[in-house]
This record gives C-alpha cells, structure tokens and sequence, in this order.
C-alpha cells in the first residue's frame, strides 16, 4: 500500500518506467527467435533483397548450419553459466555500472544486427556473428536480471513501492514475446520490400531498449521513486525479494506467471518482519542445500522435465512447420502467427491461471505424471507438415492439427512452469526458501539447455 505522505506519480511517469523496464529486458531474445526465417534466408545464401524475407520458412537439407537449434542452444548455455557466476560476482561491480552497462551492450549488438541487413555477406561469416551476437546478448541478459536483482536493484526498488509497480513491471516482461510477434506480423504487413521490413523490425528492440535505459536513469529525477527509493531494502531483504520473485516467475520468454501473487508478496515483507514458526526452533546459520533438495527435488526434476520437452522442438521444430495450404497470405503469415504468437499468448494465459488454482498440490503425483504426458508433444510436432522432410512421415498435414497442438503444448508450459515455482516454497521451511529459490533457478536453466540439446537430435531424426 501506498504511504499516506507519500507524493502522487505524476502522470503515471514512474509506472510507465518500469513497464518498459519490463518490457526491454526480455525484448532480445523473442526479436531473436522470432526472426528465425530471417536468418535461415541469409544462411541459405539469399543475399539480395528480395529473398531476405520474414516469415518465409527455409527449412530443406541447405539448412546446413541449424540455426534453429544453435540459437536456441547457445542462448541458454550462457544463462545457466551466469547464472551460476554472478551469484559469486554480483558484489564486485557496483549495480548502477552493471545495469547499464548490460543494457547498452545489448543495444550495440543488436545495432550490429540490424546493420547487418544492409550488408551482403556470405553464410560463414553472418552466421558467425549472430552467433556471437546471440551469446553475449545472453550473457548480458543473465547478469542483468540475475546478478542486479541480487544486488537488489530493479526488484529491490520495486520492493520499496505499492504492488501496483510490481506488478506492472513483471506484465512488461510478460508482453516481450507478444510484442516481438506482432512486430513481426506488422514487418510483414507493412507492403515495403523484404530489405526494409528486415531492418525496421530489428530496430524496434534497439528503441525498445534505448527506451529502458532512458526510463532506468529517469527514475532518480522523479520525485514519486525519489521517495520510495530514499527507503531501499537492505541487502538481506533484497535477496529476500529477489528469491520470492524469482520462484514465482519464469525465465524462458519471461512471462509472469503470478504477479498479483509476486506483489502481494514483495508488499508483505516491507511491511512486517518475519515471526518464528510457534514450533519451529530458532535457525541459526545458512540451511543445507543437500536437505533442501532432498525436499524439493521431484518440483525441480518436473521443471527441468517441461523445459527440456519446450525447448526441445520450440522453436527448433515448430518454426519449420510450415501450412498446408496454396501459396498466399495465409500460408505467408502462418508460422508467425499459429507458432509465436500463439504460444506466447496462450503460455501467458496458462501462466495467469495460478493467480486462481494450484492443481495438483505438492503432496499429488498427478504433477509428474501431467509434466511425463506433454513428451507426447515432441513425436505430435516432428509429425506435422515440415516440408523436405528424409526419414519420418507426415500424419498431421492440416494446418488444424498443428494449431491445436501449439494450444494444447503453450498452454501446459505456462501452467506447470508457474505451478512448479509456485509449489517449490510450500515444501520447504520459511528460512530454508532462499535456498530453494537459488535451487530451483539452476534447474531451470538446466531444464532450458538440455532442451536446446535435445533439439539437435530430433531435427536430425526429421
């Protein structure tokens, strides 16, 4: 809740700010994946203009590099580093150098992307460079939203305000992968030649980001966070805060999966201290990982298991699917819509839908047998209408197969991921959650790189 002497957010300036600061930290990644057709046009060696077209799915045996599965693949690698080393490195750089300096790396590298589309280049080195590009843009990403958060920066502050900040930050980040497919669609639409729409929708994150960092330094001038942020959490409550979100809130797209429940949280902690449990002694010490584990290790297998069958096909497998139907627009605007946009809109409603129910509970089995079902998505998938495929038949053909499947798989990966996060803390003791929260972080960037692994075999058994 709001203090009673605080000052009024002009104009809904310092809410707006952190919306937008949601929405450009996890901007690069959906730009990236959704540009997939992109990429496999310039790698096949369509170099002019008016083969470098969005949406247009190239997915035959030229598709030597794989780019599906490389850009899937070393964007998580470095998550699940980073996430490892800047737990030990956050304190050695000071939050404000570490925030900026993140994002201005990833505005430069995709500056650098969007440059690229006026330059003609052979497949070998483009394909290089994105790589790269794709690595560091990850690894800036994971030292943004993890190492700042520790250091109680973006969610320290966000600690300090009403529910209402919190929540609108995390609905930003919610929107990324909305936002990049309709910017796609909108690219495709715009009736301007292949060239220009490329380089116009590459960009639209640069503004994106360009926009957080000016919201980000804006913040300190405006007299509503001036206010709030004169009263930061210390350290222990940072990490604290930081925990309770991070297991309330997914990594991969980074749609929230409760942020009423997230904000209600931050809000409670500010306002009273933590009560010993009435028969539970007095902790001493940090708690040990190995008892946490032992406690919460089939939440965390179950979240490793739904991002290793998400990442496993999508986008590797699912952005080769192509429609059944004539040449036209449906056919051209097809995997934009029924495969990114549809997942990223029905994930989010999966997501929302623990703000309601929690089903099944922590003590049912039916969680993993629920996360075991959805390895029935990777044959329904690899089976669907991928032209030029050499070792497996296609039994799903109609465009409505796949459709139902993208609903059904989206929709499941929100609701579980949200559940297993939301389940993870119920199973532990209150002092033993930051533990849980570091715990269940890791396995889900294990989950998000054995799927980006797995994605190499089944393109190979296409």
């Amino acid at each position: 809740m709001a203090r009673g002497d605080a000052p009024r957010d002009s104009y809904h300036l310092v809410g707006i700010s952190f919306f937008i600061l949601g929405l450009g930290t996890l901007l690069p990644w959906n730009f990236f994946i959704t540009a997939i057709p992109y990429f496999q046009a310039r790698l096949v060696g369509a170099s002019n203009s008016t083969t470098r077209i969005l949406g247009t799915n190239h997915t035959g045996p030229e598709d030597a590099f794989n780019f599906n599965n490389w850009v899937t693949l070393l964007s998580q690698l470095p998550l699940l580093l980073f996430t490892l080393l800047n737990s030990f490195l956050y304190q050695c750089i000071p939050e404000t150098v570490r925030i900026l300096g993140s994002l201005l790396a990833i505005l430069l590298l995709f500056a650098l992307t969007a440059a690229l589309v006026k330059v003609d280049m052979s497949p070998g080195p483009f394909f290089s460079i994105t790589m790269a590009s794709v690595c560091f843009i990850n690894c800036d990403l994971a030292s943004l939203l993890k190492g700042a958060v520790l250091q109680g920066s973006l969610f320290g502050q966000l600690g300090t305000m009403p529910s209402t900040y919190s929540t609108l930050f995390l609905s930003g980040q919610g929107l990324a992968g909305i936002f990049a497919a309709l910017a796609m669609l909108l690219s495709m639409a715009s009736g301007v030649d292949a060239q220009t729409s490329a380089l116009g929708y590459f960009i639209t994150p640069c503004v994106g980001i360009l926009m957080s960092i000016m919201c980000y330094l804006s913040l300190p001038h405006l007299k509503f966070a001036r206010y709030y942020l004169a009263n930061k959490p210390s350290q222990a409550q940072a990490q604290e805060l930081e925990t309770k979100a991070e297991l309330l809130q997914s990594d991969e797209n980074g749609i929230p999966n409760s942020p009423q429940k997230v904000a209600l949280t931050l809000d409670l902690d500010l306002e009273k201290e933590p009560e010993s449990e009435p028969d539970e002694p007095q902790k001493s010490g940090k708690p040990s990982v190995f008892v946490v584990f032992q406690k919460i290790w089939l939440t965390a297998l179950c979240l490793v298991l739904v991002f290793t069958v998400t990442l496993s096909v999508f986008p590797a497998i699912t952005a080769m699917v192509t429609s059944s139907t004539s040449p036209g627009k449906w056919s051209h605007f097809f995997n934009p819509i029924c495969c990114f946009l549809l997942f990223n809109i029905m994930d989010w409603l999966g997501r929302s839908l623990t703000s309601y129910f929690l089903w099944p509970d922590e003590d049912s089995r039916l969680l993993p047998l629920l996360v075991c079902l959805r390895f029935l998505f990777v044959p329904l998938f690899m089976l669907c209408h991928v032209p030029q495929r050499s070792r497996l038949p296609t039994l799903f053909p109609q465009d409505a197969y796949f459709i139902t499947f993208m609903l059904l798989f989206a929709i499941s990966n929100g609701y579980l991921v949200s559940l297993t996060m939301c389940l993870a803390p119920r199973q532990v003791l209150p002092h033993e959650r930051e533990v849980a929260g570091a715990l269940m972080t890791f396995f889900l960037a294990l989950g998000l790189s054995c799927g980006a692994s797995l994605s190499f075999l089944f393109k190979a058994l296409l």
